[in-house]
């Protein structure tokens, strides 16, 4: 599997991610081809060789020609989702943004129709995020991981007045995510940038925040930033191939006893933990003291998100007290394949073990859909989009040997 890991040891910023990719290998034209596709125009890109304190790196830059720096968040949207991308460019670039409006209007207390993105509403930033996910394609990576990041201090001037650093809208978008600062005075880690790292490593088929996998390289990329800074203001990109076998990562395992809680509530607690971010919810009948029946509720989580997990269990249920472990994983490589049937197009999860088709998963909510309005049942469903997915992997890989 070929993995992208971003050291982000200066912040992160969209057009410092592109430059990493460029200078990792990106073929510029291609990008602009990616571009192209977009429905909207005024604007040039350009990729120039530099230099931060003594390390070679690539500055990419959107010019735009009188381009509005203010748009809604379905403005945004319109753009990408006009455009004649690939669905899967279309629909991670649309998540990055929505994240964008989504914690814009959190923190402005709004709805998000209600919100007015300046600083990422302009062209340069829906470039950087479709660029950034169309880049990653075109290098034929498979899977995201980053170091902790630097989001450095002190003060910026922008559309709403003078913010501390990190801004609110970066750091609600990198809840969850291990960050750090070193004192230096200035704005590291950007809305765009924290959006786009926080949607590629995250969950469902992110490959999760901390230190390079063991892997072999094949490419290392600088994307310098715009200011000289007292470090190199730069984003590191490590691309290569990682063995099934080192598909690792390591997840906190949260489990209570509970006996005297009504079923209902039960239910209702797992809803509102997969909600919350909880990777997965599970309960498992049990026998407990005085031989009474009972239930073993168990989560998974983030190790970030322990605190939250346990304050919702104590907040939500009758439990005194919970068991907290650490568990290690091993994960299948994931890639997300967009298919036709003749129901229309569907979308399925793939698993890879040694390279190899392991298992095929259609999207629950696109199937349950189809299987609504064709009035069909939905196991049905679920195998004519896995037999039309494993159609197009066999002849795929038929035409790659």
């Amino acid at each position: 599997m070929r993995v992208a890991y971003f050291d982000c040891f200066a912040g992160v910023a969209g057009d410092m991610i592109v430059g990493a990719l460029l200078d990792a290998g990106l073929d510029l034209p291609d990008l602009e081809r990616e571009l192209a596709k977009l429905s909207v125009g005024g604007y040039r890109v350009t990729a120039q060789k530099t230099e931060r304190n003594g390390i070679s790196g690539t500055k990419f830059e959107v010019v735009a020609e009188d381009d509005k720096t203010s748009r809604t968040a379905a403005e945004i949207v319109k753009v990408v989702e006009e455009s004649s991308l690939d669905e899967d460019v279309k629909r991670t670039s649309v998540e990055i943004l929505m994240a964008l409006a989504s914690a814009e209007a959190r923190i402005h207390n709004a709805s998000i129709e209600q919100i007015h993105l300046h600083e990422v509403g302009g062209i340069d930033a829906i470039v950087d995020v479709v660029s950034s996910v169309a880049g990653l394609k075109l290098l034929g990576v498979e899977d995201v991981r980053s170091s902790s990041v630097h989001v450095g201090t002190g003060f910026i001037e922008c559309a709403h007045g003078t913010l501390p650093v990190p801004a609110p809208a970066t750091l609600a978008l990198l809840e969850g995510v291990p960050v750090f600062s070193r004192g230096i005075d200035s704005e590291l880690a950007t809305p765009t940038g924290a959006a786009i790292i926080r949607t590629l490593v995250g969950p469902p088929t992110g490959g999760g925040f901390g230190p390079m996998p063991a892997m072999r390289v094949e490419a290392t990329g600088y994307g310098a930033g715009s200011r000289d800074l007292p470090l190199p203001n730069l984003v590191r990109v490590t691309v290569g191939q990682v063995d099934a076998a080192d598909i690792t990562d390591e997840v906190t395992l949260i489990e209570t006893n509970i006996d005297d809680m009504s079923p209902e509530v039960v239910g209702y607690v797992c809803e509102l933990l997969l909600s919350q971010g909880a990777l997965d919810v599970y309960t498992t009948p049990v026998f407990m003291k005085k031989n009474r029946p009972g239930i073993l509720l168990s989560v998974l989580a983030r190790p970030a998100d322990e605190d939250a997990v346990v304050a919702t269990l104590f907040e939500e249920t009758t439990t005194l007290g919970v068991r907290v472990g650490r568990v290690r994983r091993r994960k299948l490589a994931r890639e997300i394949v967009d298919v036709e049937t003749r129901f229309g197009p569907a979308t399925v999860k793939v698993g890879r073990h040694g390279g190899r088709v392991a298992s095929v998963a259609p999207e629950y909510e696109r199937a349950k859909a189809i299987a609504v309005e064709q009035r069909l049942p939905l196991k049905d469903v679920y195998e004519e989009i896995a037999r039309a997915a494993r159609a197009v992997l066999s002849e795929a890989e038929g035409t790659e040997t």
